[in-house]
């Protein structure tokens, strides 16, 4: 009878290891699998350098911290002539940055601003980022201002499946080959005032939650607005659609 119990007893223990070998082989994999899901913080001063230095920017699936300043604002501005001087002379603010690399961000979050254009009120100065190849942000979430007020944008540029969670601007952009803003979500107001589209743009599915500023906007070539809602106005004042005011625009391809 003892030897039966002994024999119980250890058939018992033997299953107790077994289910915590389980149970610790399990959780192993799932912080496995979870830190492998998990976004990696990049410092927005060490994508800087890179560009700076004008490196292929690529990163995927990635949280950003820090003010990413694409125009460089705080290295120019110690060397700049004071507001009197270039005022007197009758010179420009504008002081712009020409960022030579390829820029990809796919499902990257920025927790704080991303600038390609910022104006400096006590300096009177007007950075502004100006990109010669392509640019990708796509399914990112902007948490701060995205301000690409004035850039220039000289080959394909994508946005798609973004969200916009702040300030954003694209006021006087200018797109010269196809741009897609299919599929994104603006949470406050969206600004393309005189923005410049001369290959076509996509705003299918996109998702404005507030007002959209389309005024003196112009655009050549395919405009996707399928399936676009926006939740309050539109200021399509003085817009051109290949050569066609924006209603008139509508009217033609109603259906």
């Amino acid at each position: 009878m003892t030897f039966l119990n002994n024999k119980y007893q250890h058939m018992k223990t033997n299953q107790s290891i077994k289910k915590r070998t389980v149970l610790s082989f399990i959780l192993v994999a799932f912080l496995m699998s979870s830190n492998a899901f998990a976004q990696q913080t990049v410092k927005a001063s060490d994508i800087m350098k890179d560009i700076k230095m004008g490196k292929t920017v690529s990163y995927d699936n990635v949280t950003i911290t820090g003010t990413l300043d694409m125009t460089f604002m705080n290295d120019k501005l110690p060397d700049l002539p004071k507001k009197r001087s270039w005022w007197k002379n009758g010179g420009s603010n504008s002081v712009e940055e020409q960022i030579e690399s390829s820029i990809s961000f796919t499902n990257c979050t920025f927790e704080d601003n991303v600038y390609a254009y910022f104006h400096d009120e006590d300096s009177e100065y007007t950075f502004v980022a100006n990109f010669e190849n392509d640019v990708r942000f796509t399914n990112c979430t902007f948490k701060g201002e995205a301000l690409f007020k004035y850039s220039d944008f000289e080959k394909n540029a994508d946005f798609s499946g973004s969200k916009f969670g702040d300030r954003t601007t694209f006021k006087y952009a200018k797109f010269d080959q196809n741009v897609s803003f299919a599929n994104t979500v603006f949470d406050e107001d969206a600004i393309f005032k005189y923005s410049q589209f001369r290959d076509g743009v996509s705003f299918n599915n996109a998702k404005f939650e507030d007002d959209l500023d389309i005024k003196y906007t112009k655009v050549n070539g395919e405009f996707d607005i399928k399936n676009m809602t926006v939740a309050d106005n539109i200021d399509s004042k003085y817009t051109k659609i290949n050569g066609k005011g924006f209603s008139k625009y509508l009217l033609d391809n109603r259906n």
